[in-house]
């Protein structure tokens, strides 16, 4: 009956069922958040707002506050309803209405509540346990009888008489209970493994969140910098459109006008109109005194003008440009200029330096390598070169460094690479040995390198550092490398300047010397040049 009260008490007057999120108006009556919230919507149409329960009027839509109390009442029944749910043990003596039971008694085979408990008997053998129904796996299959040791030979639960006279006599035996204790300790000591495994999972995890943070701040941070100097970079195109644009109208507008000058200046001139009149006059004279006596004032005539006219010509020819047409080497050199001043700007927001003037030094090149004019390309060759033998020279393996080191800063250079033969390009300290086997770039712990041999019929594709190889998933689709160095971060990556772009691999170390581009070829065909 107390508990049909109960339950009646704990049951909203909306839905009729059991409390969810039980709520509390200012008039006192409990409601499941959910109906009370469906109820005022309904009454939002009317605009008259009041409780189901009792009808109280509210002038406003009522605000619903959370009863604290009532939820952990619902909370600790639904704990207590799922327990004895998941229990499913009533006690066997209850017979008129089910009761969950609290224990069950190994000796009785019966389960108890809490009123039948208390008056059980509790002689030693009455065993009680947790609530179960399973009474066979609590006795011995053969003798019938409570399972009370534990053997630790055979790891299995008997009884007295297999104890006794059984298949485990003479075994090392523990109680039960005190084998249940051991095991548990290394449970416990599992448990603690595992729970360190757990939290070192976790902070892995919470460690890969933040990374992954990081990685969407980042992208979010250089998407907008690099948005905005494209942007920046289309304004400064746009302007150095408009300034050459500028430029050639200027210079049309300068020629057509002296072109105008001249044409204007000239068409101004009636020198030649009034001398062909006067010379038309004498040729129709026909008193031949008069012509003669006329023909020696106008030889000075005839010969100044004749001068007159070269004057003229030459004139013109200084106002007008050769040709007549626009200083195009004026507005390449302008566009060029401009072209640089950009490119400049993006470099330096770039927080790198392009190596664009990388020289191999001939001082350490192998006498089987070749070396530009240029000192941009290495090949190999059969044919050895009269070279001193020095100490920065490489005298075992086919090789050259560059002719300058770097110690700081971000650098970047691009390399051209031949499909034939075999090659390495990479970095190298100073320090690292000329001769013999331990002089190979890739192969010590002085250089580190992108590599392409063969070896033993296979081909090898890697970066290497130590003589340890780093394979590589696929070849190269291009014959393009692009090296990016960063002294101070220790990072030396390599790509694949194929369309898109391939990061190849990034190797990460810190280094304690200067650095040395360093180059190597082999084999017929072999070539590397340094990019401009």
């Amino acid at each position: 009956m107390a508990s049909a009260d109960l339950r009646e008490e704990l049951t909203c007057p909306i839905c009729l069922s059991i409390y969810t999120d039980p709520v509390t108006l200012s008039c006192g009556h409990n409601f499941c958040l959910g109906c009370m919230e469906s109820v005022l919507g309904t009454q939002e149409e009317s605009g008259v707002y009041n409780c189901p329960e009792c009808r109280k009027r509210f002038s406003n839509r009522p605000k619903l506050q959370r009863n604290i109390a009532l939820c952990n009442v619902m909370k600790h029944l639904q704990i207590t309803q799922a327990e004895q749910k998941d229990n499913g043990v009533f006690c066997t003596y209850c017979i008129h209405s089910p009761v969950p039971a609290t224990k069950s008694c190994l000796h009785c085979e019966a389960s108890l509540c809490d009123a039948h408990l208390r008056v059980h008997n509790k002689s030693d053998e009455h065993v009680l346990t947790e609530p179960t129904t399973s009474w066979g796996n609590r006795k011995c299959s053969k003798h019938k009888k409570l399972l009370e040791y534990y053997c630790t030979e055979d790891t299995a639960c008997i009884c007295v008489s297999c104890s006794l006279a059984g298949e485990h006599r003479g075994h090392q035996l523990e109680l039960l209970n005190e084998a249940s204790e051991k095991k548990k300790e290394k449970l416990r000591d599992v448990l603690q493994k595992l729970t360190t495994k757990r939290e070192k999972t976790e902070k892995r995890v919470e460690s890969l969140q933040e990374h992954r943070r990081g990685v969407q701040e980042k992208t979010a941070g250089v998407t907008e910098r690099l948005t905005a100097l494209i942007r920046d970079i289309s304004k400064q195109l746009k302007y150095l459109e408009k300034r050459v644009l500028s430029d050639i109208a200027r210079q049309q507008k300068q020629v057509l006008l002296t072109i105008s000058v001249l044409i204007q200046q000239l068409e101004k001139e009636d020198e030649v109109t009034r001398k062909m009149c006067h010379i038309e006059e004498l040729y129709n004279m026909t008193d031949p005194l008069t012509i003669l006596q006329e023909q020696e004032s106008h030889r000075d005539y005839f010969c100044g003008a004749e001068k007159g006219d070269d004057e003229v010509t030459q004139r013109d020819d200084k106002l007008v440009p050769t040709g007549g047409d626009l200083d195009e080497d004026l507005i390449s050199v302008t566009l060029y200029r401009g072209l640089a001043d950009i490119v400049t700007d993006v470099k330096k927001l770039l927080y790198m330096q392009v190596e664009s003037d990388i020289l191999l030094d001939i001082q350490t090149a192998e006498s089987n390598v070749i070396v530009s004019g240029d000192l941009k390309t290495v090949s190999w060759s059969h044919i050895r070169q009269k070279r001193p033998e020095t100490p920065e020279r490489f005298t075992y393996y086919p090789q050259v460094l560059s002719t300058r080191s770097v110690s700081s800063g971000r650098h970047y250079w691009e390399v051209q690479i031949s499909k034939s033969g075999e090659w390495r390009v990479g970095v190298c300290y100073p320090s690292m040995g000329r001769a013999r086997c331990q002089s190979l770039v890739g192969d010590n712990n002085k250089s580190w390198s992108l590599c392409y041999y063969r070896s033993f019929g296979n081909t090898i594709f890697s970066v290497t550092h130590n003589n340890i190889d780093t394979s590589l998933d696929s070849p190269l689709s291009c014959d393009t490398v692009g090296i990016l160095l960063d002294y101070e971060a220790g990072r030396l990556t390599f790509y694949e300047l194929c369309d898109p772009i391939r990061h190849l691999h990034t190797i990460t170390i810190t280094f304690t010397e200067p650095l040395h581009a360093a180059f190597y070829v082999y084999k017929d065909g072999a070539c590397v040049r340094i990019m401009h």
